[in-house]
């Protein structure tokens, strides 16, 4: 099978595509031919190792000190089932499913075996209604923004903050605070102010023009999905008992129960995962430089025809 190897910590040009062994099913597994799959932020962190120094031995020591540990990366993918193993019960062969890989990685191949649902794989049916380039960019941003949303007790009638509002965690946050019933303020540049508005934001504000930490307005939460806010600069933009939280140093849980909640939503046309890009297999090195530039809209997702 063909798979995008990374060769070693560093730019974009480390992958390269190479042949590897078809991987055969466990028991407990379910063997997927991948369809789609994502290069996240998170792939772009492992890839370049670039990560704040304080992180950077513990990123080593669980990833690997030279090179990655696991040279397949990609975290998130769509596909079908090609064969089960004799344990598994909740997957037959020819189910369309997508979902996540957690720590195992391996989504940047033609295949991979995964546990049925396990610590290291999160399999779900696929929503019908989605193509499998779209069903594999909706884990990451909406596992992500599902586990922050629940730290900052967003709900009903809560004024939230989206700091990023255009990224796959953003673009995320956005549509799931406002099926909360969140009152919703968006934060990204003026390019995307309109897709910011489209996936529900009641108010946007353009970074370029004006920082919104000078304005009267308070909120209930703000919410840093890009990491590049601190806690102390957003002090006069909390309200009176209001949260920070940011995806900076946080490791989002990946929960089968929200990869079946965000399946649910995206059938019923609540929650749809947005797409900048699209690149074949053989150009995953161009889909690293550009997610790496760090303005993406929404997701990169990766086509294995």
């Amino acid at each position: 099978m063909k798979a995008a190897i990374c060769t070693r910590y560093g730019p974009p040009e480390g992958v390269k595509i190479e042949n590897r062994p078809k991987p055969k099913p466990k028991d407990n597994e379910v063997l997927v031919r991948v369809h789609a799959a994502t290069v996240s932020s998170g792939d772009c962190r492992v890839r370049s190792a670039n990560v704040p120094a304080f992180y950077k031995p513990m990123m080593l020591l669980m990833f690997g000190f030279r090179k990655p540990r696991q040279p397949v990366l990609g975290t998130e993918l769509s596909g079908q089932v090609e064969a089960v193993g004799k344990e598994v019960k909740s997957f037959k062969e020819g189910d369309a499913v997508f979902g996540m890989t957690g720590m195992k990685m391996g989504a940047h191949a033609e295949y991979i075996a995964l546990p049925e649902n396990g610590k290291n794989g999160k399999l779900v049916p696929k929503p019908q209604n989605l193509s499998h380039e779209q069903a594999a960019a909706i884990s990451f941003g909406g596992t992500s923004a599902l586990h922050f949303l629940r730290k900052g007790n967003v709900q009903q009638g809560k004024k939230l903050l989206v700091y990023g509002a255009s990224g796959a965690v953003g673009t995320s946050a956005v549509q799931l605070a406002k099926h909360f019933g969140a009152e919703v303020t968006g934060v990204c540049s003026g390019d995307n102010v309109e897709l910011v508005h489209s996936l529900g934001a009641d108010c946007v504000i353009d970074y370029s023009v004006e920082d919104f930490r000078c304005q009267t307005q308070q909120y209930d939460i703000v919410f840093d999905a890009v990491g590049r806010l601190s806690k102390s600069s957003c002090k006069n933009t909390l309200s009176p008992g209001g949260k920070f939280i940011t995806v900076s140093g946080s490791l989002a849980s990946e929960r089968i129960e929200d990869m079946q909640l965000l399946k649910q939503l995206a059938q019923n046309g609540q929650f749809m995962p947005v797409i900048d890009r699209t690149y074949p297999l053989e150009q995953i090195v161009d889909a690293y430089a550009y997610a790496d530039i760090g303005h993406k809209k929404g997701n990169v997702v990766i086509a294995i025809p």
